[in-house]
This record gives C-alpha cells, sequence and structure tokens, in this order.
C-alpha cells in the first residue's frame, strides 16, 4: 500500500482551499461579483457574499450579534461605515491599510475607504440647455417649476439617502424638510434604482435626476445622449459618497479578511473599479477614465464635511415622516 505524503506547502494549499471568507456587501452583486471571483482565483480562498443594501446589512448585523458569520463588511456609503464603526462592529485597522487611500481615511480608523463617488444631476440634453441648469441642488425644485420638468428620483436608495443626511449637516432640519416637500410637490416619478431612472430619462419619461456621476458614465459608454451636470463647487448636490470596507469583531479568518482588504486597495481591483464601475480610484496607479474629472478636481468639487458622521438616521427619520419612504 503507498503512503501519500504532504508538503507543508501543500497543506497550506488545501488550508486555504477550505477555507471561507464570508463578506457582507451593500455594494450590489452585479457590480463587484467579478472581483470576488478574482479575488478567489488570484488566492485560493473561497468568498461567500451576502448581499443587500446597506440599511438591511446593517439590521441583519445587529440581529445576529456576536453569533454573525460575516468577516468582512464591505458597504456603499461612509454614513453606514460610520455607523457600524460607532456601534463597535468594527476592529480597529492599521497603517498597512489606512495609509494607501488618498483621502477620506476615517477618524475611527475602523473602515478603509476603497472608491468615490460623486453625486451629480442627470438629464436630457433634448429637454435641457446645460447653460440654464442651477448652479445649486437647493435650487432644483424652483428650476424644474419653473420649466415645467418631469423630475425622477430614488428615494429608498442608499447614495440619496446620503445626499439628504449631507443637506442635514450642511444646511440643518428647516432646509433640508424645505427642500424635500419643494421636491415633493413637483410629484417626482420614484425608481428603485439608478439605471431605472436614467432609462426612463433616455426614454422620454422623465426629464432630470440626481444620481451617482458613474451611472451617466456607463450609459455614455453604451451610446445614450445623456446630459451631466456638476453643481457649483462645494455644493451639496456634488456630495462625494465613498464605498469603505472592515473587518468585522466577529471575523474567525483575519488574515484572509486584512488580505481582501488588500486586494480592495490593489492597482488591479481600483482599475476594475474604474475601468468596469466608472467610479473613481482612491489609491495611485490607475488610470482614469477620459469622461471623469480629474480625482483633485472631482475631490474639489464636494463639500467639505466628516463623512463617517453623515446624520444617516436622521435623514432616514425625516424621509419617512414626510411619507417619501
Amino acid at each position: 500500500m503507498k503512503r501519500l505524503f504532504l508538503t507543508l506547502a501543500a497543506f497550506s494549499a488545501l488550508g486555504a482551499l477550505a477555507q471561507t471568507l464570508t463578506v457582507y456587501s451593500g455594494r450590489g452583486q452585479s457590480l463587484v461579483e467579478p472581483l470576488v471571483k478574482g479575488f478567489e482565483a488570484e488566492t485560493g480562498l473561497r468568498v461567500q457574499v451576502r448581499y443587500g443594501t446597506d440599511a438591511q446589512i446593517l439590521a441583519a448585523l445587529q440581529e445576529e450579534g456576536n453569533r454573525s458569520p460575516a468577516d468582512v463588511l464591505w458597504l456603499n456609503t461612509s454614513g453606514a461605515l460610520g455607523q457600524a464603526a460607532a456601534k463597535g462592529l468594527l476592529r480597529p485597522l492599521g497603517e498597512s491599510l489606512l495609509g494607501k487611500p488618498l483621502g477620506f481615511v476615517p477618524g475611527s480608523k475602523a473602515w478603509v475607504p476603497v472608491t468615490m463617488r460623486l453625486r451629480v444631476l442627470a438629464y436630457n440634453p433634448n429637454k435641457v440647455k446645460a447653460e440654464e441648469l442651477p448652479q445649486s441642488l437647493l435650487d432644483l425644485p424652483r428650476f424644474a417649476r419653473e420649466k415645467g420638468l418631469r423630475v425622477g428620483w430614488t428615494p429608498t436608495y442608499s447614495s440619496f439617502q446620503d445626499m439628504v443626511a449631507g443637506i442635514l449637516a450642511l444646511h440643518g432640519e428647516a432646509k433640508a424638510r424645505e427642500w424635500l416637500l419643494a421636491m415633493k410637490a413637483l410629484a417626482p416619478k420614484a425608481y428603485p434604482s439608478n439605471p431605472a431612472m436614467l432609462d426612463a430619462i433616455r426614454a422620454g419619461e422623465i426629464d432630470l435626476g440626481s444620481t451617482n456621476h458613474y451611472y451617466v458614465v456607463r450609459f455614455r459608454r453604451a451610446g445614450y445622449n445623456l446630459g451631466l451636470h456638476h453643481f457649483k463647487e462645494g455644493d451639496v448636490g456634488n456630495l462625494a459618497l465613498v464605498t469603505g470596507a472592515g473587518i468585522l469583531k466577529t471575523s474567525k479568518n483575519l488574515a484572509a479578511a486584512t488580505r481582501f482588504l488588500t486586494y480592495l486597495l490593489s492597482p488591479k481591483a481600483q482599475q476594475y473599479f474604474v475601468g468596469n464601475i466608472g467610479e473613481y480610484p482612491l489609491v495611485k496607479g490607475v488610470v482614469l477614465d477620459p469622461n471623469l474629472l480629474p480625482l483633485e478636481e472631482a475631490l474639489a468639487k464636494s463639500p467639505r464635511l466628516d463623512f463617517e458622521k453623515l446624520p444617516l438616521e436622521q435623514a432616514l427619520r425625516l424621509l419617512r415622516e414626510l411619507g417619501i419612504l
């Protein structure tokens, strides 16, 4: 009977194959699944992903408590990541990770920024002249009313909710309430996703709507003529929305979780975010899409505030109170 001898390297390979990394992702499956598969192919690690909205993921973690199987938390917005950090769900990260991004490193040091999106105004250039568009998001209801334009919005989407939180942080609740009521008075058509809203602009069902820049970029890459408008520098309508990831305190796979975060910040993964999604990278050595603003110019468009402390709960409460959610 032949004996089977395994080298130490073989044992390590078997261990890696047997190990499963569990990721809770607020990022959409269609957007990031190819990247997850790339990580699996490169490392030999198996990744199990639970997808949902940021709010759904946070609620699941709250319900699971210390029993959660999650290793990595990967979310769409800094507001949700800040909530996770404030609730003590995340482990502090070291400088080997936090030193990689060019900006947006949170004060909590509990999660690492991965990519950036800007809020913009998408519009039908056959219905709206670029030079006539308002310079502030807060003037959008008046502009749409005076021009008789049809407006869409995505109130159930996390980035829209973060934008409302940005209005609260910069202008207070009275102004946020006034803006939301003025928008609601336009009888805007609500869409479950940004692609659905932009497709409605393309099809002529509505004329404009606030969205994330990369959705417009993706429609333009597909050959559709959609307008993209940046408001004046520092306006809340240009709010930078940072995606990010952290390691949960419940993680039993710290080395694998750290390896996953390191992969997200690698030039290869960052180039994927630019080329396949249209987001802004946050590390050096990545070729930008010519449809995007230079990174420094894009960063200057956004208002300056503590992105980790966006009052998301207050925004959700206000949206529910006004019957928008």
